[in-house]
């Protein structure tokens, strides 16, 4: 039976040194109560100190300086084993100015690494990263001068070349869960989606660390065994916070995420289109979605990414096609209408919740028919970046798992940006108000985050859609294939373009 105690307690038992481990998915299942405790121990004492953080994905906030963010900026981290840095801004700057020892790893390979740790294992291998950035002949995985750490080596199996990631060596886990049943079990039925919790305690109880676990309520009976995530004997301590939500940064809590009020097809739907943007700065994300949507095929399996992608789920609404496609996204749930911005990682309405390490391997597996993700520049060759500006680190997140083995792939992206704006008649078409001051498009992309020859070889279907023109992968590189109604093909691409482009023999009219 775990031990019950308050977080500034629990705090207490981390140590200088300790390697922390998070379950965390940005907003989502985040341990705010246990972070705030955490910060103020460090605020009063300067203690723990030369923390390392091990987090799948990111620990959210997307608010400078928030909650989860500020153990890093107050000083207490010494390093950072993340797959997202955008939602922790600061942070992410602090990385750039080479402040902090830090690095960049695929989401479904560090959820994949974290299950190995608990297995006994001493790495993963996987092909996830092949030929990208995070392979051992680039290692941009390594962030700054200060990250110095060998975490990817070559393999060879059988001829073949695969990748070897090193596993997580937790001391200490930190895991927001809804309820601690009488036995002491752990349920995480409120939680939109649930992470990996149960191979984080196992991976951290194999180490001989502590799992401390934050929930809203303690029940009187038992769960049934079916509904506990983490058995009891893998928990240390429990602390209870009943003034926790569901989401970071959104109060309360929505049984549409959670599941306890199932939604039909037809109400999200609705839903979907009564909550669409009709913000005008949304305008090109909105037409980039109209034009993307119309690739999904009935029966496909899909993954929306975070940004313009967010709009192919209200497109998918309005067009009739959302009950025809399974929509799922990286953080574990299938069906549904996919949520953006704060509540990026539910899903409203979903059906079904599963790991996120399950969800990688469906998507490592071929699982997804298509999938529509976001791209910070495109080059020449069709080559995509899609986590790193010089300027303003993303971190790769998902997108490698969900790009390198999903059948086909729609890059949504503004042609231009940094001030773009645009305008739409359903007679005149699009006409270009102001171009953005940063093309989209280089020569060369500043880290590889998509290989065009992987594309090849695996034999994907390539699509990159923007406001005005949409490029398909050719056997050479980039061809435009379609443009906009009201775009002038030379002056409002081909000049802009810092490289040749082959243009298709029959030029389409772009249709939203």
């Amino acid at each position: 039976m775990p031990q019950f105690i308050t977080t500034a307690e629990a705090v207490k038992l981390i140590k200088d040194g300790d390697t922390v481990i998070y379950n965390n998915f940005l907003g989502m299942y985040n341990c705010e109560q246990l972070s705030i405790a955490l910060n103020d121990r460090f605020r009063a004492e300067c203690h723990p100190k030369d923390l390392t953080i091990y987090c799948t994905a990111g620990l959210g906030g997307w608010v400078p300086n928030t909650v989860c963010e500020q153990i890093v900026t107050l000083g207490a981290v010494k390093k950072l084993y993340l797959s997202h840095y955008a939602s922790m801004p600061v942070t992410a700057q602090m990385v750039l100015d080479n402040q902090i020892e830090a690095y960049n790893l695929p989401f479904g390979v560090m959820s994949h690494a974290v299950r190995a740790a608990a297995a006994g294992h001493d790495f993963v291998i996987s092909d996830a990263g092949l030929n990208l950035f995070v392979d051992p002949k680039y290692k941009g995985y390594q962030l700054n001068e200060r990250s110095k750490e060998e975490l990817v080596e070559e393999i060879w199996i059988n001829g073949k070349r695969h990748l070897k990631y090193a596993v997580p060596q937790p001391d200490v886990a930190l895991i927001k869960a809804s309820s601690v049943d009488s036995r002491g079990n752990i349920s995480m039925e409120n939680e939109p989606v649930i992470g990996d919790p149960l191979s984080i305690a196992q991976a951290t109880k194999r180490r001989g660390g502590i799992v401390i676990v934050q929930v809203e309520r303690k029940l009187d009976q038992p769960r049934r065994p079916i509904e506990v995530s983490i058995p009891a004997v893998l928990v240390d301590y429990v602390c209870l916070t009943p003034e926790q939500t569901q989401i970071q940064g959104i109060p309360g809590t929505d049984v549409h995420y959670s599941g306890d009020m199932p939604m039909t097809d037809e109400e999200l739907v609705e839903y979907a289109k009564s909550h669409a943007s009709t913000n005008p700065k949304d305008l090109a994300k909105r037409l980039i979605a109209r034009r993307a949507a119309k690739e999904l095929k009935e029966g496909d399996v899909v993954n929306i990414g975070v940004g313009a992608p967010e709009f192919v789920a209200v497109e998918a609404a309005r067009t009739g096609m959302l009950p025809k496609v399974a929509l799922t996204v990286e953080a574990g749930s299938m069906k549904g209408l996919p949520m953006g911005g704060l509540a990026f990682g539910a899903a409203m309405g979903t059906q079904a919740v599963c790991t996120t390490a399950e969800q990688f391997d469906l998507y490592d597996g071929g699982g997804l028919d298509i999938c529509f993700i976001g791209a910070l520049e495109v080059d020449a060759a069709g080559n995509v970046n899609g986590h790193y500006n010089p300027k303003k680190l993303s971190g790769i997140g998902g997108f490698i798992n969900i790009t390198q083995f999903t059948h086909r792939v729609v890059f949504c992206t503004t042609f231009s940006a940094g001030g773009l704006e645009i305008a739409y008649d359903e007679n005149e078409g699009v006409k270009i108000v102001k171009e953005g001051k940063f093309l989209k498009l280089a020569p060369h992309v500043t880290a590889l985050s998509f290989s065009a020859q992987n594309a090849h070889e695996n034999q994907q279907e390539i699509t990159y859609v923007t406001e005005r023109c949409v490029f398909k992968l050719g056997e050479k590189g980039l061809v435009l294939t379609e443009v906009a109604k009201g775009i002038d093909v030379q002056k409002d691409i081909l000049d802009l373009l810092p490289f040749p482009v082959e243009v298709a023999p029959e030029l389409k009219e772009m249709e939203f």
